[in-house]
């Protein structure tokens, strides 16, 4: 597939992923200038998490020693991840698929209604908004039930399925924020390692949990954003989705190979197995020649004429199996284009914590994290088009994130306030 066709395939997809992701990064650098003003930096205190479990970070520790907690902090997270996630693998193996849907559903209500109300309690502290504690309740326990059935339930309308999935995205980043600056880096950059070991090595978890799930087709229970789900998306009998990208590309060309079903399969492997036997009863029919108007048999050596039969039906079957797996294999990529591409609410997750920790510097650097995180996810976007297999959506993205947000902090934002102070630059 060359270039052109590869942007005419999924350019409506990457849009369809980039708004998004736009729009909760968006969300998340608003609520985070907003609570770290000034006048609130005083009062912001640290919370203990299970990315800061072993090292909480103070003003008065020297650069050594915050360096030092924070890789102690990110390797205990990410072997906490990495068992939390075998542990999925377990479970998913011996088929205990109602507890994981019931889990997700539970940690979708607990991060809605307990750090989702936390967030709008700062919120309405901050504005002085005036409002009674019923009345919140009542509204957060609606706006809870709303978002659990929106996102695992059928038949609700998409957009407001998108809607709270962003919204998750956005509650849980800016939680995430509340992290120390060098705990928040370092963990930021050893999950980017983690996500790709995690699903390219071959026994890394997600990969074995795709390809387990690949292998039933069946739905893997997470949360999983869908650039553009079809009609069969919410009713649980398509492919694997996971915190990550999944190769799928929607089919807008009708004159592309269709998916068919099961019985026009049958009819189209009936079809080119009798064109087979057609073909070889013309090799494996006795020659006949006419000699004064009557057909008589050709007959060859012996030894030939057992050796023939054998032979054409070795070729017979060659050639069926030939076929029928390039009939899979057609099958299976246009059932990949149908599924649409996906992103896992983690990826969500940390490019916004990204821009978040830039917005608390300087928007500047807000800025030049929020360009580097879209164009690694085009990149991504691009390989996932070539490659046609589930790709990490945060190594290229967090790579560029990390090193633009420095490169503009320690060489741009310096270059700019000091030429714009000395009359330089306007």
């Amino acid at each position: 597939m060359d270039g052109g066709s590869i942007l005419e395939t999924i350019g409506v997809e990457i849009i369809g992923v980039m708004s998004p992701v736009s729009i909760c990064m968006f969300l998340v650098v608003l609520i985070v200038y907003t609570l770290s003003s000034p006048s609130n930096s005083d009062n912001q205190q640290v919370i203990r998490t299970a990315a800061n479990l072993i090292y909480l970070e103070s003003s008065s520790d020297t650069t050594t020693q915050k360096l030092e907690g924070a890789l102690l902090n990110a390797v205990v997270f990410v072997v906490l991840i990495t068992l939390v996630t075998f542990l999925l693998v377990i479970l998913y193996y011996y088929r205990f698929t109602n507890f994981l849907k019931y889990y997700i559903r539970f940690s979708a209500f607990f991060v809605l209604g307990s750090m989702g109300g936390s967030i709008f309690l700062t919120l309405i502290q901050h504005f002085n908004i005036p409002i009674d504690s019923f009345t919140f309740c009542l509204l957060l326990f609606n706006f809870t039930i709303l978002g659990v059935i929106s996102v695992f339930s059928q038949g609700v309308p998409i957009l407001l399925n998108q809607m709270y999935m962003v919204a998750l995205g956005i509650i849980v980043a800016a939680w995430f924020t509340k992290l120390p600056e060098w705990t928040t880096w370092v963990v930021l950059v050893a999950l980017a390692l983690y996500d790709l070991v995690a699903v390219l090595a071959p026994g890394g978890p997600l990969k074995m949990l795709v390809e387990l799930a690949s292998s039933r087709d069946e739905e893997l229970p997470a949360l999983v954003y869908e650039a553009r789900p079809n009609v069969g998306s919410r009713s649980g009998n398509r492919g694997p989705n996971l915190g990550l990208m999944l190769a799928g590309f929607s089919d807008g060309d009708p004159i592309e190979l269709r998916v068919m079903s099961s019985s026009e399969n049958v009819v189209q492997n009936g079809r080119g197995v009798n064109e087979m036997r057609s073909e070889s009863e013309d090799i494996d029919g006795v020659r006949e020649v006419e000699i004064e108007g009557e057909m008589l048999p050709l007959m060859g050596s012996s030894s030939n004429e057992r050796e023939r039969p054998v032979v054409n039906e070795e070729i017979r079957e060659s050639n069926e199996n030939d076929r029928g797996r390039v009939l899979e294999r057609e099958i299976e990529e246009e059932e990949e284009r149908g599924r649409g591409i996906k992103l896992g609410l983690g990826d969500f997750v940390f490019y916004s914590v990204l821009v978040g920790r830039a917005a608390m510097y300087d928007l500047m650097t807000v800025y030049a994290c929020y360009l580097a995180i879209i164009s690694g996810l085009g990149c991504t976007l691009i390989l996932l088009a070539v490659c046609r297999h589930a790709l990490p959506a945060l190594p290229i993205s967090i790579a560029l994130g990390v090193i633009f947000y420095f490169l503009t902090r320690l060489l741009m934002e310096p270059f700019v306030v000091g030429t714009s102070t000395n009359l330089l630059m306007f």
